[in-house]
């Protein structure tokens, strides 16, 4: 019961901090209110979307072993999730360079998710490695789905950047 109460605050927590952007960025209450049913999301009653991923200190963001040495994670990274070009949401990677972020799909259809945002980390290469360019960040392609697990009234819809690629800063 308490892992309940855990999630409905979280939700309940999201939505209040989420609203005044997503409201912005969809056109007002009335695309708002019909993202309360029909919105493509699939979710139940309670429902989240969270955002994965796993940054590593590399030119396209990935891991690899090169000598029989690993990739080492970028932690405290800045990732933002953008929409149209315009942020939506943050998270920063922790020390295994992975991130998470929380979305309610009321407030963000989850077929708008996958067709016209994609994940950005704007913090330069060189701070986890010097020998990485300084001048530009990493840039996903669409989001895909992942999965979607469902347990009663509360969904969990968990999505995935697709591949990273450096994008040079045009400045």
């Amino acid at each position: 019961m308490a892992s309940f109460k855990f999630i409905a605050s979280i939700v309940f927590f999201v939505s209040l901090i989420s609203a005044p952007i997503a409201q912005a960025q969809q056109g007002g209450l009335g695309d708002l209110l019909g993202g309360l049913g029909g919105n493509g999301s699939g979710v139940g009653l309670l429902g989240l979307i969270n955002i994965i991923g796993n940054i590593s200190c590399s030119l396209d963001g990935s891991s690899s072993v090169v000598n029989g040495v690993a990739t080492p994670p970028f932690p405290n990274a800045l990732v933002q999730l953008q929409c149209g070009g315009n942020v939506v949401s943050s998270a920063r990677t922790n020390a295994e360079g992975m991130f998470s972020i929380l979305l309610d799909p009321v407030l963000i259809a989850l077929s708008k998710l996958l067709s016209a945002c994609n994940t950005v980390m704007p913090t330069p290469l060189s701070t986890c490695n010097p020998k990485l360019p300084s001048d530009g960040r990493l840039v996903s392609g669409n989001l895909q789905l992942l999965e979607t697990t469902v347990s009663g009234p509360l969904s969990i819809i968990k999505v995935v950047p697709r591949i990273l690629k450096f994008v040079h800063n045009l400045n």
